[in-house]
């Protein structure tokens, strides 16, 4: 029997006693388990295709992977890429080529599965396309970027979300409420207290189950020693909780798809001039322990890049608050950090001097190396002199700071890269450019 069923410790942590033992006890998940979703249609009919769940820790993927093979009837089968290799592979498979005579069908879960290099990938070809085993793979990472193409094509991806905090309360109070051994046998959790539980978990129900029993045990002890006045069990309240729940770091994983998802929240909440949800993003990024250093370059970038001749002074304020940073460090440094994201926030918003750039290098590639005008060449020797070069050049200070003449090569006169907007500071700049190309040029250069 397996151990999602029957012979579970009593002393096993409660996560582990709590892991639902049916698809209709699991809470959460909905979207790529409930009625009418593709996997349950396929274990009602059945059938039992291969699959990788893809998603965040502590979001269910084990217990699906088992849940699954449980409702098919089929045996599950667990490896870990992290400890296992291609001679491991190659003994499941035997098994299960033995199993499959007995008319059983065999379920490998392969844990991390993202862990196996493409070659070792390639060993669960053959056994899934004839059917010797079905195969589950879990990974935090994503499965685009990791594996195989030849595996993905055989095995379709389920994306698993974060469980969210009213998922995670139902958890916490489904265990508080199921009679021992298994659940904590009827202790009281406040609405509040589970709801608290359920934000320090991060959507992670293995820490919040862990946070129960911790919270559980405090209260437990604090009875045995008397301290609730001898009554009735005392009910689990936010107190408590607070009391035992770690004060860390929120999850974020620098390397993977949170990261740049986190940091794309950051941008777009920066380009759409909402501060609060720049500042949340902001936080989020430096409570997961992202390096400052790397937040200055992206904000230096966006200020170039998006607020633009918007506000001139966007590059000065982020290149002025990262060398501020590098004078006062961290905590303090987190001060120049809030004041930087608000200010571009706020700021006018112009990608127009970028943009001009791009059209410009799509003309270079397209038309290559035209020639530069020989009234804008220079002229250092006589021989130059001779040939024409600089000859006809207008000085524009000659002309009081701007003279009317050609400076685009001969193919390209009249185009324009840089279009301004009507934001902020570039509505100057605009009006200037209307007011200059108006004018008459007094000769041809």
């Amino acid at each position: 029997m397996s151990l999602f069923e029957t012979g579970i410790a009593q002393d096993a942590p409660l996560a582990e006693r709590m892991r639902p033992r049916h698809l209709d006890e699991l809470i959460g998940q909905e979207k790529a388990f409930g009625k009418g979703t593709f996997l349950r249609r396929a274990l009602e009919r059945g059938t039992l295709p291969s699959f990788v769940l893809w998603g965040p820790p502590g979001c269910g993927k084990t217990t699906l992977a088992f849940l699954v093979a449980s409702t098919a009837n089929a045996e599950f089968v667990p490896l870990s890429a992290v400890l296992s290799g291609v001679k491991d592979i190659r003994e499941v498979v035997q098994q299960a080529k033995e199993r499959r005579f007995t008319g059983r069908r065999t379920q490998l879960f392969v844990d991390e599965i993202h862990r196996f290099n493409k070659s070792q990938q390639d060993a669960f070809l053959p056994p899934v396309e004839d059917g010797t085993l079905v195969l589950v793979g879990a990974t935090t990472a994503n499965p685009s970027f990791e594996l195989n193409a030849a595996l993905l094509s055989r095995a379709r991806v389920v994306r698993l979300e974060r469980l969210g905090v009213d998922a995670l309360a139902r958890i916490v109070q489904h265990a508080a409420a199921t009679p021992p051994p298994r659940g904590l046998g009827g202790r009281e959790v406040t609405d509040e207290a589970a709801q608290l539980i359920a934000g320090f978990a991060d959507g992670d129900a293995r820490r919040a189950l862990s946070l129960l029993e911790a919270a559980h045990q405090h209260v437990q002890s604090a009875e045995a020693e008397g301290k609730n006045g001898g009554g009735a069990e005392a009910p689990l309240t936010p107190a408590v909780v607070e009391l035992v729940a770690p004060h860390g770091a929120v999850r974020h994983d620098r390397g993977g798809d949170m990261h740049y998802d986190v940091v794309s929240a950051l941008i777009k909440s920066l380009r759409g001039s909402d501060p609060d949800a720049a500042l949340y993003w902001l936080a989020r990024l430096l409570e997961g322990g992202e390096p400052p250093r790397f937040l200055w370059r992206r904000l230096i970038v966006f200020a170039a890049e998006d607020v633009g001749l918007a506000d001139p002074r966007a590059v000065e304020v982020a290149v002025a608050g990262a060398q501020g940073f590098d004078q006062v460090g961290m905590p303090e440094g987190r001060i120049l950090l809030a004041q930087v994201t608000a200010f571009l926030a706020t700021s006018p918003k112009s990608n127009r001097a970028y943009l001009g750039l791009e059209e410009a290098a799509k003309v270079v590639r397209g038309t290559g190396a035209l020639e530069v005008p020989l009234h804008l060449r220079n002229a250092p020797t006589g021989l130059m002199s001779s040939l024409g070069h600089g000859q006809g050049y207008l000085y524009p200070h000659d002309y009081g700071g701007y003279v009317k003449q050609r400076y685009l090569p001969d193919a390209l006169v009249g185009r324009q890269f840089y279009c301004p907007t009507e934001n902020g500071h570039e509505a100057r700049v605009k009006a200037w450019l209307d007011h200059i190309r108006a004018r008459e040029a007094p000769v041809e250069g």
